[in-house]
């Protein structure tokens, strides 16, 4: 593995071995038990399997053949599983019921094959857009209404809850929180195409403070290149007609996006912000400026299908000056 491709530090395991929310920890305690129930009830039923295969001194059995199929094989088992079904129901039940009244809601739109990710402006103007990377204050609850652009996704984060559908043509609520401060890495769990497998979202749990700089922050235009490199990046942004398909606010121009799709319709995250982020094409590389000017010559290397083509005709100069200015946009 190449030095650019090491994983970003600090990220924690994609388990539910390790949960760092409450629902996450009743998801871990329930398939404890009921792992744990159901083998204690197979070592059980197949002890008393094998004593009743004994026989008594005449050569008969000890206990009469009824009496071990009532016993072990209907009793047992039913005061075993209806503990685990009581058990399994009262635990489930004080699971996070989704509320839309959280202070922080997130709007997360599945595409083939990212994560479209808006937030309500701070000062209620338009929607802050960024894409496979969501961001949440710490033992704050928040709330996710998540549906699909395309066929059926489903969002899993394995640390800090379970697994919920999205749907086209529907929106599916969803109460996620974080206990301790991270990085915790979600993935899409339902199959959607070539790419399924490299569909992942970063999730970054920091302090409210933090938070709330940072989402004021992701709500500006892009700052103005502060180099002759970046300004050079900049011209071949708009240049290479990256703008067709990607915003950058400040730099798009308004009245050519009015009269054109959405970005996120055609499939193109928006870039106001994108230095910020851990990973470019939804956790395929660690977002550095070696990984990124391979992925604008061309993404299909690290990524097969993926919509964005190639531009193995751009010169050397050129690639690097869009990767500094891409890098720029903090």
């Amino acid at each position: 593995m190449n030095a650019s491709d090491a994983p970003v530090p600090g990220i924690a395991w994609q388990s539910v071995l390790h949960p760092a929310g409450p629902d996450a920890a009743i998801i871990l305690q329930l398939t404890w038990i009921l792992f744990i129930g159901g083998a204690v009830l197979f070592v059980a039923v197949m002890a008393l399997c094998a004593v009743s295969l004994r026989r008594g001194s005449a050569g008969r059995p000890k206990i009469k053949p009824m009496v071990w199929l009532l016993g072990g094989g209907v009793l047992l088992p039913l005061v075993l599983l209806s503990a685990l079904l009581v058990f399994g129901t009262w635990r489930s039940v004080q699971l996070t019921q989704p509320s839309s009244q959280h202070a922080v809601k997130i709007a997360v739109i599945g595409h083939m094959w990212w994560w479209e990710v808006r937030y309500s402006h701070p000062g209620g103007r338009e929607d802050v857009v960024l894409a496979n990377e969501i961001r949440l204050p710490v033992g704050q609850p928040v709330y996710l209404g998540l549906s699909s652009a395309d066929v059926i996704h489903s969002f899993w984060a394995p640390a800090l809850a379970g697994k919920v559908d999205m749907i086209p043509g529907r929106v599916h609520g969803m109460t996620l929180q974080a206990d301790r401060a991270g990085v915790y890495r979600a993935q899409c769990a339902e199959y959607c195409g070539e790419q399924h497998a490299r569909m992942a979202l970063h999730i970054v749990a920091q302090p409210p403070e933090q938070f709330r700089a940072w989402l004021m922050a992701q709500a500006q235009p892009a700052k103005a290149p502060s180099s002759a490199e970046v300004a050079h990046g900049r011209r071949a942004f708009v240049a290479q007609r990256c703008s067709a398909c990607h915003t950058v606010r400040g730099v798009t121009d308004p009245a050519a996006a009015a009269s054109t799709v959405r970005a996120a319709d055609i499939g193109a995250p928006d870039l106001t912000h994108f230095g910020s982020r851990l990973y470019l094409g939804a956790g395929a590389r660690p977002n550095n400026r070696a990984n990124l000017a391979a992925w604008i010559a061309d993404p299909h290397i690290a990524k097969p299908g993926v919509r964005m083509p190639a531009s193995t005709d751009m010169d050397p100069a050129t690639l690097t000056a869009l990767a500094a200015y891409l890098e720029s946009l903090q």
